[in-house]
């Protein structure tokens, strides 16, 4: 039998005291493995079936930030989409935040996030019955320092109205956001309030909505890819029409409804409780643009919830075959920041085969902020430069229309694009002229299928026709100002075969009350009919007054008055066809 000595039984209590003060420090210490309750862990009620994260290591300090939130948020306030207004003190300071953030954050903090919205959908759309094995999805939704609830809504507004089997993930892209509560906080949120579904990118550098949106696709593995802003709520039941479109025709891209979240309420509008929603154009200018749809159209489609074919996409929401994004060339990788890519892709889909659908049964609200929040890299014109590179693949001659209007991006670097011109030529693609005739066939060109067009001089001086550069959303007088040396889009006017003196979007009218030529949205009335007769005047049919510019100068507006023969009643057109 053998004894330990004294010595060593010193020894062994030293270290037993010691492990005791270890132990003891780490008890009380060292933070552990904590179960957060149900109501904590999880809000969200299609996935509380244990997909949800239940053991995270509990951080007090980003608890009590989320506690913080959530004693902002009041039960029930903006429910069903309803407006809400707030109290005449909180108004002024929220105006001040919303010159900011381009939206009422204020009001967005005390709204849940989980709130409810109104049904939107036409009633067809409610007897749909989808079939079970409609294709997985992969949402993607891209941000940089958007701010906390706007995103985080949006995310519960994925979960809460998607079925479960039919949303693979969600892949968050955060491009580079430096905002502190989308850092840790977040990943916090991520790992204790959400369901496991969830992926959070990070991008170590600001690389803009094409690249980051590409990045997420990278990840995806779903059957199809679904992008969203990071500042929408999907409507009920918005998944299943875009996938169900899908799995019937895999060359479709397919777009939401898109109803407004008011900026400033919250109210879910829904176009007043109407049905009629616009379809996607474009200006010659590079810009989208919303337009009504076609009578053709409405024919074609044959029912209010049928596909219905667009020209082109707001961009901000889509859905396409994981397989398909691939094959028909993703996003033009080249492309930098944000800008230009909706239309890049409305083409190319269009010209290469494809087609570009909104789908009536699926509907998103989202917040249409007046400006960027945020800032752009080099404070380049991305927009600019990215539609630039897009004319020059797709649009072939008509991209002398878009750099009419842009004659400053004519010459501009634009990178290289032999890739997407090789792109083109493998894929087969039709020529723009095709996209205009057989997609968007009552597009307006300017130079084309007119009677004249250019700058319209008066003969009493070198004056000639002006839009003063007025928009042609609002209606505005006809202007006159002293004649450019070369043709400029703000006197650019057209005398279309229909008849009509305009411009791309709005047309003269007479307003027989005060002689004045007004000019307004284009719709193929009889007050927007003239005539160029033999002797150079520009005769309103309707009133037969004739364009006079008698008593104007340079700057001013134009009028109409009793046909006379003087000078002041005689035009001649740059061009006449």
């Amino acid at each position: 039998m053998t004894f330990i000595g004294i010595g060593k039984r010193r020894i062994f209590f030293r270290a037993f005291v010691l492990f005791s003060i270890v132990f003891f420090v780490w008890i009380c210490f060292v933070p552990k493995e904590r179960k957060l309750p149900l109501e904590e862990k999880n809000e969200i009620s299609d996935f509380d079936d244990g997909e949800a994260i239940t053991s995270v290591r509990w951080n007090e300090e980003m608890e009590a930030a989320l506690l913080f939130d959530a004693q902002k948020q009041m039960p029930g306030l903006g429910d069903k989409g309803e407006a809400v207004t707030l109290a005449p003190l909180e108004e002024q300071k929220a105006e001040a935040v919303m010159k900011k953030e381009g939206f009422n954050l204020i009001l967005s903090d005390k709204i849940m996030y989980n709130r409810t919205i109104l049904d939107a959908r036409h009633p067809e759309c409610l007897k749909m019955k989808y079939p079970e094995d409609l294709p997985s999805a992969s949402v993607i939704i891209v941000f940089t320092n958007e701010r906390w609830s706007s995103l985080i809504r949006t995310i519960h507004s994925v979960f809460n109205r998607s079925p479960k089997h039919l949303l693979k993930e969600l892949i968050l892209v955060d491009d580079a956001s430096d905002h502190e509560e989308l850092q840790e906080k977040l990943e916090y949120y991520i790992a204790t309030r959400l369901p496991k579904k969830i992926t959070l990118v990070r991008l170590p550098k600001r690389s803009g909505l094409i690249k980051a949106r590409l990045e997420g696709a990278k990840q995806a593995k779903g059957a199809v890819l679904v992008f969203l802003d990071a500042h929408c709520e999907v409507g009920i039941d918005w998944l299943q029409p875009l996938l169900a479109r899908i799995k019937e025709s895999r060359k479709s891209v397919v777009v939401p409804i898109i109803d407004v979240i008011h900026d400033k309420t919250f109210e879910y509008q829904n176009n007043g409780g109407s049905f009629d929603f616009e379809l996607g154009g474009f200006t010659w200018s590079g810009h989208f643009t919303w337009i009504p749809i076609s009578q053709e159209e409405e024919r074609r489609r044959g029912s209010p919830s049928s596909p219905t074919r667009t020209p082109t996409m707001a961009g901000g929401l889509l859905a396409i075959e994981t397989k398909y994004f691939w094959e028909i060339g993703s996003y033009d990788p080249d492309m930098d920041i944000w800008g230009g890519e909706n239309l890049e892709m409305s083409f190319r889909v269009w010209q290469c085969g494809g087609y570009l659908e909104t789908i009536p049964c699926s509907r998103v609200g989202h917040i249409f902020r007046n400006f960027h929040p945020y800032t752009f890299p080099g404070n380049k014109d991305t927009h600019g430069i990215n539609t630039a590179r897009m004319a020059k693949v797709w649009m072939d001659d008509y991209k002398r229309l878009f750099f009419k209007h842009r004659p400053e991006l004519e010459d501009i670097d634009i990178g290289n694009i032999t890739g997407r011109i090789e792109l083109r030529k493998k894929l087969k693609c039709k020529d723009f002229k095709w996209y205009l005739t057989h997609v968007y066939k009552n597009k307006f060109v300017l130079d084309e299928n007119v009677q004249a067009y250019g700058r319209v001089m008066t003969h009493a001086n070198r004056l000639c026709l002006d839009n003063l550069q007025n928009s042609e959303e609002d209606k505005h007088p006809l202007g006159i100002y002293s004649c450019h040396n070369e043709l400029y889009m703000s006197q650019f006017f057209s005398l279309s075969n229909a008849g009509e003196l305009r411009r791309e979007f709005v047309c003269a009218e007479v307003s027989t009350a005060k002689m004045e030529v007004e000019m307004y949205k284009c719709h193929g009335g009889h007050n927007q009919k003239w005539t160029y007769t033999s002797n150079h005047a520009l005769m309103h049919i309707d009133t037969r007054l004739c364009l006079d510019s008698e008593g104007t100068w340079s700057g001013k507006f134009v009028k109409v008055s009793p046909c006379n023969n003087s000078k002041t009643q005689k035009w001649s057109w740059e061009f006449l066809t």
